[in-house]
């Protein structure tokens, strides 16, 4: 059977459903995220409600997008309106945004979002998600181990690359900590970690293009063995990078996010 059978709900493989089942993992994760009353808090896949349950009781009320009709269906009967809030549909697909619509009050971004996000979607989640920042407040996550240790890859590392760059651009990272395979059900394969994102304020981020800076980013990983001589060739020459103070033999991974954008603003320049 491709389905897991638990608390009487199948987790099914389409929606990479693994359900968290330890009491003293949930714990540690909830005070990872110290929800604190009234926040505006929205989880992602709350699956059987593992860490759904305190979260509603620090929260008083928590959003939730959830996908498997099956979960929506157990969500209405377990919660009244008061505590929670179902989104139903596609995470990547969702405006995270419109919770923010008509928020009363405060200073800065609100929005808190969470989850234990499904391995088999979880880089577009994130660069979906980094579209929000302005309006978040952070987000925690638990993920595969192999994608944290990815988002947070210094340079010069295997595991430096796009998803490092892009989301350290953008987000103060911070790996919490790890959670075994056994604090699931059903096991997944892998060890999962816990990651934090907070947004950096606008004025620390200093790309003049975004998109121009995501587009050079891609390209120098989308051959990893090949240079940036070659890599960013149709962006900017030998001289260019030269005058950045940046060797054009070295491989993209070996770059700074700052080095990025300063080629991304070079290159801006000149196209303006």
């Amino acid at each position: 059977m491709h389905d897991f059978d638990t608390d009487g709900h199948r987790a099914r493989k389409r929606f990479g459903q693994n359900f968290l089942s330890d009491p003293n993992i949930i714990r540690k994760i909830i005070d990872g995220i110290r929800p604190q009353p009234g926040e505006l808090m929205v989880e992602i896949g709350p699956g059987l409600g593992a860490m759904t349950d305190p979260l509603i009781e620090r929260l008083g009320h928590l959003h939730v997008v959830e996908i498997d009709r099956d979960l929506i269906a157990r969500l209405h009967e377990r919660y009244t309106p008061a505590q929670l809030t179902v989104h139903e549909g596609d995470a990547l697909k969702f405006d995270f945004g419109s919770l923010c619509a008509g928020e009363e009050g405060g200073v800065g971004p609100r929005l808190r979002i969470v989850g234990n996000l499904p391995y088999n979607i979880s880089t577009p989640i994130l660069f979906h998600l980094a579209g929000f920042a302005d309006q978040v407040k952070d987000m925690t996550f638990m993920l595969q181990k192999e994608v944290v240790m990815r988002m947070v890859a210094e340079p010069g590392t295997e595991e430096y690359g796009r998803l490092s760059v892009m989301l350290q651009y953008r987000f103060r990272m911070g790996r919490l900590f790890d959670v075994p395979p056994g604090a699931f059900r059903p096991a997944p394969k892998v060890m999962s970690s816990i990651v934090r994102m907070a947004p950096l304020p606008a004025e620390q981020l200093g790309a003049r293009d975004e998109a121009l800076l995501g587009r050079i980013v891609a390209a120098a990983f989308g051959q990893r063995r090949k240079t940036l001589r070659n890599t960013l060739r149709e962006f900017i020459d030998d001289a260019g990078l030269q005058a950045l103070g940046i060797d054009p033999g070295l491989r993209g991974e070996k770059l700074s996010v700052e080095q990025y954008v300063a080629i991304a603003n070079a290159c801006a320049g000149r196209e303006g």
